[in-house]
């Protein structure tokens, strides 16, 4: 008993079988051909995202930095210009990783930087760099000559000649058309700029001269127009053939050179002439008329080019340029790719929304319940089941209860690890159709600062689905005791006070669980209040898990038990996790598994679906229906989630600018994404994942959500890097469903838009800037990391790891994606297209924004949503600029800012951050046998000092606590369950078990559903607020208008209220109203109802936590045992 037990449990510490064979020793190895096209990586399990710190260890900077970093010297490198000392004295960053965040930060902004500058580039400055139009490179730009009737070349440029009269004009253009006539107008050599100052002959000499014929005027524009020529900007074409064929015609760069009237002029070589002797050379033909290479190898002859093609310039060669080619072939591919997605994710998206859904949201034929497969009670490959359990199945299934129970009587046995045999256990193999159309559902209601109209509205709508009762669980976790901002009662109060209690079940008492945070934060209390939801006749089996924290963390904290909303998920997976595999359970997952097992009569192994959906989300009543029947018809389905609309939508221009934004994100990305089965992200407020599935062979269960190996990484609580705190912090239904993309890639991630719920959105915009920035940091690490993934469906271009590469970069690359999408408008208003390439950004920008306003029509056929369209086109600067350059600054930024706020709290750290802790952490864990025999053996100490205290007290006594209990010990558990098997009455476990006994025959289980038809015999009207008393108290066997008034007035009585009035049911159980408080013998009765929300007793839960109050003070539920009195 000296040694505790670790904190933490490593996978090793489970023992999971395997089926393969052992590898041999590296001196039996033989060579022999395998194959070579497959890829045996694949089949590797990924490296965890989150790599744990080792046990023991508490994390440091010199163990979060050790061994060679690449990313982190780069960031280093980046952010030289800013040390450690002036970090520390001017920016505040004290903490050494703190620091290290900020430089991440940094880099990543600057790779963000580099990435826009990129894409900027190739879509303005490539054309510009690479195919000037000065260079006449293009080939769009040209009209070869002989080709159009009519037209004449001018300096390079042609003209429209047909509506000329001058005759000689027409006798050129009839001649050859496009030939040119520039040497046919009189201009000085002074004419041409780049000239001056040169002194070879073909710059200094006269253009007219006597062997020239200059007939048609000077070449200025006045000469042009009255001449009936017009410009068409368009250049003159010669292909190769053509110069070869011409005489005195040159190519120089490209560009056509006429030298035809220096020729005329200068029929002989001009002696000393370095640029004559040249041009002589090229024009002979023996070595091809280009002469590049020529004028370019020679510095001198190099500049007299500007020269040449200045005065002599006749058109360009048509032949595209190798730069113009690049540019062209970059945006045709840039078109095909970009244009090609939207419409592969438009056509996908219709096919999805007209035919794929609807088959998944439909019922289930009656052929498939025929199929047998195996029992929810036989565990997985990897369970803990004893040797001698042929089939499998769990402890507690069939009689395991009575053999526990004759085992206490048996001798001692030698461990814990001696599982019981099960011989009345059922079969292994059942028919699906013992289970039916609806599953087993779990549905999880995550809280932390709601108030009480937020979480009746949750509440009632789950409640009220069309889904039986006796099938779904309510399962709530109040996130510590917060005070949201402006409310007047705690939230586990105002959860509490919505709860119709069930007695036998008594006060809950804090258990302890191992939790999600660093330090002293690893420990967390938790109390279980269990009882049923009633709303218009409907009676839900509900439990409520409220975070309490530790005794000192009650005293001191402001927010004490609040781990975060990961932490509250984690309760439920590793609850189900340590169902499904027998594994060990901390004192919280016994209690849970107790109460649940009475609550839905059957034990939790039986769930096989789990509905997560937050505190303000209103769900349809056919959405839960539809999501059960979509994981019914696929078993290759581990999560769905259905589609989320605003309900608050005309608050706020804030809200109004969101309305579009959900329902394409939804209906366009989800629905593309769904056909590949490869959603990315399954929204935490509405979506479904199933915890078990069974295999194809229908012989074994393959646990998905609550794998153990997802269980842990989704736990890390040690993380130290800036990605690993943007993937754990900020987006835990992100990082969920990344990691479970990632450890089953072959397995369907699914959105299903018949299912529906309705959800408030921000209504202010520092609250929106704030969700968006926890949004966007966290979807870039995660794409980061799906982009990794490399077995998902398809191939290359034709894959989902290219849409998710896509998406990455586009998110990244939003800001100057928007800046050019105004720089192209503004452009393209000034300046309109004149050919195809100047048309491709505008067709981009048309099917980017136009092709959703044809999904909203051809799918939902609401025209108001094109309205909400134009909404969010106007607020594109905001999302496509505002939010993302907010996020990228904020980085390292991991508190959840202006999301939810609670009374009194300023922005505050990630939660979970604690001090150190002082000692290590004491959680025992023990499996579910141990427990039960540890729960049996204080039950028969129980009944034994009870037989006592009524010999020594026969005129009665009462208990200080409301039920009898052993002394309280605290003591450290030394890690074996060989003391609670071979303990002695003195069983030292008795103060880890809740005080109850739910097998108590004095009160037997509620009724799961009332669906008793009520006739009014006395054919009396009943007044309306006699209806809604009747509707709101429920109806009982043989109950009557009259006496149901009786029912919301309170009963003065030292005990649960419990009616004296013959209306009860058979089983003598009648839940109380909504509108009752049980009253405590501590609480003042005034002839009224107590509500959690007066302020003497606000905060009960924290009061009774604390462990230092009067433990009569337990508010609204009050000493729920009857049996402490006697």
């Amino acid at each position: 008993m000296a040694s505790n037990y670790p904190h933490k449990v490593e996978a090793s510490d489970v023992p999971i079988p395997t089926t393969r064979r052992p590898t041999q020793l590296a001196s039996q190895a033989t060579v022999r051909r395998a194959k070579t096209l497959t890829r045996p990586e694949r089949s590797v399990a990924p490296v965890p995202l989150i790599t744990p710190q080792p046990i023991g260890v508490p994390v440091t900077d010199s163990v979060s930095s050790g061994g060679f970093d690449p990313w982190k010297l780069f960031s280093r490198i980046i952010t030289f210009w800013a040390p450690a000392a002036l970090l520390s004295s001017l920016g505040g960053l004290d903490d050494k990783q703190k620091r290290q965040a900020w430089r991440e930060k940094i880099t990543l902004c600057f790779i963000v930087l580099c990435l826009c500058g990129t894409v900027g580039f190739i879509t303005v400055g490539l054309q510009n760099v690479f195919c000037p139009q000065v260079s006449g490179g293009n080939a769009a730009r040209f009209v070869s000559i002989g080709t159009t009737p009519g037209f004449v070349a001018i300096g390079g440029f042609m003209f429209n000649s047909t509506q000329s009269g001058n005759t000689v004009i027409q006798g050129l253009s009839t001649q050859l058309s496009g030939q040119d006539i520039s040497n046919q107008f009189q201009r000085p050599a002074s004419f041409y700029t780049e000239c001056n100052g040169d002194k070879f002959r073909a710059a200094a000499d006269d253009p007219c001269q006597s062997t020239t014929n200059c007939q048609l005027g000077a070449l200025n524009a006045q000469t042009i127009a009255s001449l009936g020529l017009r410009n068409t900007t368009l250049r003159a074409g010669y292909d190769w053939d053509q110069v070869a064929k011409l005489a005195n015609y040159l190519v120089l760069d490209g560009t056509v050179i006429n030298m035809t009237p220096y020729m005329a002029v200068h029929t002989s070589p001009v002696a000393g002439d370095n640029i004559d002797t040249a041009l002589r050379a090229v024009l002979s033909g023996k070595n091809g008329k280009d002469g590049t290479l020529m004028f370019y190898g020679r510095s001198d002859l190099k500049a007299a080019v500007p020269c040449l093609t200045q005065r002599y310039h006749a058109g360009n060669i048509d032949k595209i340029t190798p730069g113009c080619f690049i540019s062209q072939l970059v945006l045709y591919a840039g078109l095909i790719v970009i244009l090609g997605l939207i419409m592969i994710r438009f056509v996908m998206a219709c096919i999805f929304n007209w035919f794929l859904s609807a088959r998944l949201a439909g019922n289930i034929s009656s052929s498939q319940f025929n199929k047998s497969a195996i029992s929810p009670s036989v565990m997985p490959e990897g369970a803990n089941v004893s040797i001698d359990n042929v089939n499998g199945h769990a402890p507690w299934a069939g009689g395991a209860h009575k053999k526990l129970q004759k085992t206490l009587k048996s001798p001692r046995s030698t461990g814990s690890g001696s599982t019981l045999v099960n011989s009345d256990a059922p079969a292994p193999i059942m028919s699906l159709a013992q289970i039916g159309a609806e599953l087993f559902a779990v549905c999880l209601v995550t809280c932390y600062s709601e108030g009480e109209d937020s979480l009746r509205t949750t509440l009632d709508s789950i409640s009220t689905t069309h889904y039986s009762d006796s099938r779904k669980l309510l399962f709530i976790v109040a996130d510590g005791m917060i005070t949201g901002h402006g409310e007047k009662r705690s939230t586990p109060d105002i959860c509490v006070s919505l709860l119709e209690p069930d007695p036998r079940f008594g006060n809950p008492m804090p258990v302890a669980y191992e939790a999600v945070g660093s330090g002293a934060k690893g420990e967390n209390r938790a109390m279980v209040y269990a009882g049923h939801y009633i709303i218009a006749g409907r009676r839900t089996p509900t439990v409520i898990v409220v975070k309490c924290g530790t005794e000192r963390e009650a005293a001191t904290d402001k927010k004490p038990g609040n781990r975060g909303k990961r932490d509250s998920q984690l309760i439920l997976m590793k609850f189900f996790s340590s169902v499904t595999y027998n594994d060990r359970m901390s004192p919280l997952d016994f209690d849970l598994f107790r109460k649940i097992h009475i609550l839905m009569g059957v034990t939790p192994d039986f769930f096989e679906v789990c509905l997560m959906v937050d505190a303000d989300t209103k769900v349809y009543p056919e959405s839960l229906k539809h999501l059960v029947n979509c994981m019914q018809h696929d078993q290759m389905i581990m999560g769905v989630c259905g589609e989320t609309r605003i309900a608050n939508k005309r608050q706020s221009w804030v809200t109004a600018i969101q309305v579009f934004e959900y329902f394409i994100s939804h209906h366009m990305a989800k629905a593309f994404e769904s056909v590949f089965g490869g959603v990315s992200c399954l929204p935490g407020c509405f979506s479904m994942f199933r915890l078990k599935a069974r295999k194809s062979t229908g012989d074994d269960w393959v646990p998905l959500i609550i794998k153990p190996e997802i269980v842990k990484q989704y736990s890390q609580s040690e993380v130290v890097t800036l990605h690993e705190k943007n993937l754990l912090l900020l987006g835990e239904d992100r990082f969920l469903t990344t990691i479970l993309i990632r450890t089953f890639p072959n397995r369907k991630m699914m959105f299903l838009p018949q299912a529906k719920c309705r959800t408030v959105v921000p209504d202010t915009f520092p609250v929106l800037l704030s969700q968006r920035r926890r949004w966007i940091n966290s979807t870039i690490h995660n794409l980061m990391e799906l982009v990794l993934v490399r077995n998902l469906c398809g191939t290359f271009c034709f894959s989902m790891q290219f849409v998710v590469f896509m998406d990455l970069l586009g998110t990244v690359v939003l800001p100057v994606a928007i800046v050019l999408t105004y720089l192209l408008m503004v452009t393209v208003i000034l300046n309109p297209p004149k050919s195809f390439e100047e048309a491709i950004p505008v067709l981009l920008l048309g099917a980017v924004l136009g092709l959703p306003a044809v999904l909203i029509l051809i799918t939902t056929r609401k025209v108001v949503y094109v309205f909400w369209m134009l909404i969010y086109l106007l607020a594109l600067p905001i999302w496509n600029f505002i939010l993302p350059v907010y996020a990228f600054w904020h980085f390292d930024d991991f508190s959840w800012g202006e999301t939810r706020k609670v009374e009194g709290e300023g922005k505050g750290e990630a939660h979970g951050d604690g001090p150190a802790a002082l000692q290590p952490i004491n959680v025992p864990l023990r499996r579910w046998e141990d427990w039960e025999r540890s729960r049996l053996r204080k039950l028969k100490r129980e009944e034994k000092r009870r037989r006592e205290l009524e010999r020594m007290h026969p005129s009665g006594y009462q208990t200080g606590e409301g039920y009898l209990n052993t002394r309280h010990e605290v003591r450290s558990y030394d890690g074996s369950d060989t003391t609670s098997v071979l303990s002695s009455d003195d069983d030292h476990w008795g103060t880890q078990i809740g005080g109850y006994n739910e097998h108590n025959p004095s009160y037997p289980p509620p009724p799961l559903a009332l669906h008793t038809q009520h006739v009014n015999a006395s054919g009396e009207t009943l007044a309306g607020d006699q209806l809604e008393a009747m509707l709101e108290a429920g109806f009982d066997d043989g109950s009557s208008p009259h006496n149901s008034s009786l029912r919301l007035a309170p009963r003065q009585q030292d005990r649960h209220q419990l009616y004296d009035t013959p209306v009860t049911h058979s089983n003598g159980y009648t839940a109380l109203s909504r509108a009752q408080s049980p009253t405590s013998p501590g609480m003042p009765r005034n002839g009224m109802a107590m509500s959690s929300g007066v302020a003497e007793w606000k905060g009960h839960v924290k009061k009774r936590s604390g462990g230092k109050v009067d433990a009569r003070d337990y508010g609204p539920l009050g000493p729920l045992d009857p049996g402490s009195r006697i």
